[in-house]
């Protein structure tokens, strides 16, 4: 059975890296929008660019997920809403529907995307983005075929971090 994976977090948590030790595992397609925008030469923070390139995303995962291929979005799904609609309409397809959340320390995350280099968010654009982040819930984790929430990792995933 086809799974949709959704890996979730803020800047610097560690999503890449879990998505391609997924995507070699299992196998799965993954599609990461930083990667994508960083390919084509485009600001990572033209909104209207990433908006339309991450429903194009989602658009091509469901039609994956449909044709009963595993995906993997790692998009950072800040918002609940968007979690919830792509989980619904994965599920409508027959597919199993995973969500991966990853935390980390305001402090961690900013050590992290500072030595990734350009563009730096730091510590200050970090706790902005906190302050929209919808973390998942207990119960909206329950919602999920799967979910992995591991500890905080800081050693383990900045050791190996590729960008």
């Amino acid at each position: 059975m086809a799974t949709l994976m959704l890996i979730c977090g803020l800047p610097g948590a560690g999503k890449t890296t879990l998505a391609r030790r997924l995507a070699a595992a299992l196998p799965a397609v993954r599609l990461c929008p930083d990667e994508w925008l960083t390919d084509l030469g485009l600001d990572l923070f033209d909104e209207p660019v990433r908006e339309r390139l991450e429903h194009r995303f989602k658009t091509l995962a469901l039609e994956l997920v449909g044709l009963g291929q595993s995906v993997i979005l790692e998009f950072g799904f800040w918002a609940r809403g968007e979690r919830d609609e792509l989980r619904s309409a994965a599920r409508a397809l027959g597919a199993k529907v995973e969500l991966h959340f990853l935390d980390e320390p305001l402090e961690e995350l900013a050590r992290r995307t500072a030595a990734r280099g350009e563009p730096v968010i730091d510590l200050e654009m970090l706790r902005e983005f906190a302050t929209v982040f919808e973390q998942p819930t207990a119960e909206e984790l329950a919602l999920f075929d799967g979910c992995a929430c591991p500890p905080a990792a800081s050693a383990d995933i900045s050791d190996i971090m590729v960008q």
